[in-house]
């Protein structure tokens, strides 16, 4: 089995942050598809806090502001040529973080 050495790159923030008019989720994907990143995964979380204070499922409101990761994983050229966009998208709303990975499997260049 070969191993390939890989960048994932995870992205912490809100489900109701903005980018624009468009949710900020929705924009980082769409940037990651249209830049040739392999694939994308987001989690939602039912609690958390940071320095924008605590989220947590509360029933007795009606909308819930959540934290969620996006991760994806691809060699590190791809991700160092998109992240300037990404850290102008995330911008103060969110933290992103890169660490190294080994796969084992090809992924698209």
């Amino acid at each position: 089995m070969k191993k390939i050495s890989a960048k994932l790159l995870r992205i912490y923030l809100k489900e109701e942050d903005k980018y624009g008019k468009e949710l900020l989720i929705n924009s980082i994907i769409k940037t990651l598809k249209t830049n040739g990143i392999a694939g994308a995964t987001v989690f939602k979380g039912f609690c958390g806090y940071g320095t924008r204070g605590i989220s947590r499922i509360d029933i007795l409101r009606l909308s819930m502001n959540l934290p969620a990761v996006i991760e994806c994983i691809d060699y590190e050229e791809k991700l160092n040529d998109i992240m300037p966009k990404l850290v102008e998208m995330v911008s103060e709303n969110g933290l992103i973080t890169i660490q190294d990975i080994d796969v084992f499997k090809e992924l698209k260049k």
